[in-house]
């Protein structure tokens, strides 16, 4: 293992570190994005059933974005493309204050889908650090990267704790102040990203046509994996503040806030070694234990409503999901040339947010008209089909190559 680091350029580790940090910062304002998205929703809402509709439009702006983000990096290069990202969800952050003070639900929803333009940018920080990667190093990259996140689970929630009541009479104003405010350190750190925009040469090679590169089973696979990872995942994590706060007895919106709080850094904190579990047992391996925590906290959720069942649940949803999406997008790598990266990194993730966006709104719609229980027994066979598809790459192709 050291020796592998020690390979590792210095400049690599260095783009490593600041991409980790930016999305650090992303996560931070995106945990107060989900964490308050539908508090606020059913505050400005006439009807309570849309009150996941913000977050679901998070989730549409990130996947209607994620094809015109890949195109702009592969133009103007990736930090060019991340500051842009980064600036419209400054934007976002800033409708979404005028919204709350003047009342409008709409208005709230154009201002988070405004900030999921940056969630399509802050995507490719990951495919921006396996870019720059070798192959040995190229899972621990991503993993660390995505391990950045950890920081957010601590800070966001944290920010949305002592910010939310701090403008008065407006709540949850001062949350999304603060989270303009993180935006505006975003940017700065992203001066700091120095890969080298693509030569005339990249520009003008494009590799095999998106449709044959989609058809392979890697791709199929990869795909599924980070889809229904993260569907599933933003599905119990939206309506898990809502479900808290309205079940019997009910409990605080602080409490809702800190199990998003550990749910997040659930999600992150195993990026310090989810790289060298790939290196060790294999990807698919990787992705399936995913699976079965998913499952495991599905079961959890499903004993009961006390704070423990609620914590416990999300913690392992957290570990799953980055099992499921590190593993996924290390996947992905292999399905895929260097001058095929833009289209298809750009259809890995339109596909996953595209879904992510129906599991969001969907979230809302059964929790107030199904219940809790509802939205568990939906995700069930879910994960069972995507342990299904890697069961099936494991038995067809147990040892998959990089293109």
């Amino acid at each position: 293992m050291t020796s592998i680091a020690s390979a590792v350029p210095a400049s690599t580790k260095r783009n490593v570190a600041v991409l980790s940090v930016c999305q650090a910062l992303f996560t931070t304002t995106l945990t107060v994005q989900i964490g308050l998205g539908s508090l606020v929703g059913e505050m400005l809402a006439t009807n309570k059933s849309l009150s996941t509709l913000p977050i679901t439009m998070t989730m549409v702006g990130t996947a209607l974005s994620t094809i015109p983000a890949s195109h702009v990096m592969r133009l103007i290069g990736r930090r060019g493309g991340f500051m842009l990202g980064t600036a419209i969800g400054l934007g976002g952050c800033i409708l979404s204050c005028i919204a709350i003070v003047t009342g409008s639900f709409a208005l709230y929803c154009l201002g988070a889908m405004l900030f999921g333009c940056y969630g399509a940018a802050a995507q490719y920080y990951r495919f921006a650090a396996a870019d720059i990667a070798t192959e040995t190093f190229r899972p621990r990259a991503i993993s660390y990267v995505i391990t950045g996140g950890l920081v957010a689970g601590f800070l966001g929630p944290e920010i949305a704790k002592h910010t939310k009541d701090l403008i008065e009479p407006f709540m949850f104003l001062g949350a999304f102040v603060a989270a303009g405010a993180v935006c505006l350190v975003a940017l700065a750190m992203q001066m700091l990203i120095d890969i080298p925009r693509p030569t005339a040469e990249e520009l003008r090679e494009t590799g095999r046509p998106l449709a044959e590169i989609v058809r392979q089973p890697l791709f199929i696979v990869a795909v599924m994996s980070g889809v229904i990872g993260y569907a599933v995942m933003n599905f119990l994590m939206t309506a898990t503040p809502l479900a808290m706060v309205h079940c019997t007895p009910p409990f605080s919106t602080d409490s809702a806030l800190t199990v998003v709080q550990w749910h997040v850094v659930a999600m992150f904190a195993p990026g310090f070694f989810t790289g060298s579990l790939i290196g060790r047992f294999g990807v698919l391996r990787i992705i399936i234990a995913g699976v079965l925590l998913n499952l495991c906290a599905i079961g959890v959720a499903l004993a009961g409503l006390e704070f423990l069942n609620f914590s416990a649940a999300l913690i392992l949803l957290g570990v799953g999901w980055n099992f499921m999406y590190v593993g996924g997008t290390t996947l992905l790598t292999r399905a895929y040339k260097p001058a095929e990266k833009a289209k298809a990194q750009a259809a890995n993730d339109f596909t996953v947010f595209g879904v992510v966006a129906v599991a969001s709104v969907l979230s809302g719609v059964l929790l107030f008209n199904g219940g809790w229980t509802v939205i568990l027994l939906t995700a069930l066979p879910l994960v069972a089909v995507a342990g299904a598809a890697v069961l099936w790459l494991m038995l067809a192709r147990p040892t998959p190559k990089a293109a």
